[in-house]
């Protein structure tokens, strides 16, 4: 599996001035989308997201995300090493994803930019 870089998940809840913030620390323009209910933002390293409580609970465990090349050669290295993958591969806005949980309990997500 090649990694590519990792990205920082953080919960934020005012989505507008934290965008503005890491614009500025970063001297990168965000990338905006929605999923499930939650804005996103991305800028540079740094993944913004502010939503519903419901929601950040449950993406405040995935410590952070990890571009790969191919999400299916991660699945294949993943599953081989002992890590259970509980989502995924599935598309996304910008490629495909998948969730896994590590065998330390460490929960990432490992993302790439492939059509599905």
């Amino acid at each position: 599996m090649e990694i590519l870089g990792t990205t920082l998940r953080i919960c934020v809840d005012d989505l507008e001035t934290s965008v503005v913030f890491y614009e500025r620390l970063t001297g990168s323009k965000a990338l905006r989308f929605e999923r499930g209910g939650v804005s996103v933002a991305a800028v540079g390293c740094f993944l913004l997201m502010s939503g519903p409580e419901s929601e950040l609970e449950i993406l405040r465990k995935v410590s952070a995300t990890i571009a790969v090349k191919d999400v299916e050669d991660a699945y294949r290295a993943l599953t081989g090493v002992g890590a259970h993958v509980i989502a995924g591969p599935v598309p996304t806005p910008v490629g495909r994803n998948l969730i896994a949980v590590h065998p330390d309990g460490s929960v990432f997500e490992y993302v790439d930019h492939k059509s599905a």
